[in-house]
């Protein structure tokens, strides 16, 4: 953990404008004191963008963040000197983004209903758009795994019903080496945001549907889940993207914020935002600052924890 200076934080003010305080329910005091320092302060670095969603960080050229605006059809970029900028247009309705192993941006595309990757010299190839001959039902968040495996959600918020071809709303597993597409879970209403714990041993998945809930899933040697249990409720709208830290927590957008919860599903606490958050992700010079996609802003708050 570090309480190093701001020096990220400092770019972003002076791009930003004046910053104000944080604001926190805190349910622990103690462990929450642990991973957001005191006197955080919670930055708006920009506004007036339709929809947010998907933020992902790269150290690449000198650390920039990349997510997607839905209803522009964009893909922006953020880098604190620079500020905004268009990253891709149009952006096929790209929603949920990762980084690969060799850093290439991995997109869930919900106007291709496809998985793509962005190759370094910019080349977007798709990697998975149908399950059993059928069109995926709207690709909508993604994580890739450390061994080259491309897990990700697939609920129709995308498209309408007519156009529905798959018999539910799944989450799959992608090898890109051998092109296999595998149904890992099936007993979702509308599976969401995704996140391995640190050690790869646990995936954690977001029901946004009725159930508004976290499940967490042991991930087993052959690529297969077992357990599957809810690990915590939202109680304030519903989990969209979700987040683990280096230390086993989970991060999860909700209705009022974040809301941050320890390895057991103990709520810790929650981080305010005068926008309701679509999703999240930690990146910046440490890994230490947590970005924010809410609605039409775009948020970072400066944090003691990297993500996994």
């Amino acid at each position: 953990m570090s309480n190093r200076p701001f020096a990220v934080i400092a770019l972003i003010f002076a791009f930003a404008g004046i910053a104000a305080a944080a604001e926190f329910d805190i349910k622990n005091a103690e462990e929450f004191g642990k991973i957001v320092p005191a006197g955080a302060k919670l930055e708006k670095l920009a506004g007036d963008f339709k929809f947010l969603e998907g933020p992902v960080w790269t150290s690449a050229d000198g650390g920039y963040l990349v997510f997607s605006d839905i209803p522009a059809n964009e893909l922006k970029k953020w880098t604190a000197k620079g500020g905004i900028s268009t990253f891709r247009a149009p952006g096929n309705g790209a929603n949920g983004n990762a980084r690969d192993g060799e850093g290439r941006l991995v997109t869930a595309e919900q106007g291709s209903r496809a998985i793509t990757r962005t190759a370094a010299n910019g080349t977007v190839s798709t990697l998975a758009d149908r399950y059993d001959g059928k069109k995926l039902n709207s690709p909508n968040d993604v994580v890739v795994k450390s061994d080259g495996t491309i897990w990700f959600t697939d609920p129709p918020y995308g498209i309408n019903a007519k156009l529905k071809e798959q018999t539910g709303n799944f989450v799959y597993r992608l090898d890109p080496k051998t092109k296999a597409l595998t149904i890992v879970a099936k007993d979702f209403d509308m599976p969401n945001g995704l996140a391995f714990s640190p050690d790869e041993k646990k995936l954690y998945v977001a029901d946004s549907g009725r159930p508004r809930h976290i499940r967490v899933f042991d991930v087993k040697e052959d690529g297969t889940l077992g357990g599957g249990e809810v690990f915590c409720k939202i109680d304030k709208g519903g989990p969209d993207g979700i987040r683990c830290d280096a230390g086993g927590r989970v991060w999860s957008s909700a209705a009022d914020g974040v809301h941050i919860f320890a390895p057991t599903g103990a709520l810790i606490g929650k981080i305010l935002v005068p926008e309701s958050p679509a999703n999240l992700c930690f990146g910046g010079e440490d890994g230490e600052t947590l970005f924010i996609t809410a609605r039409t802003s775009l948020y970072a708050i400066k944090v003691n924890v990297a993500g996994k």
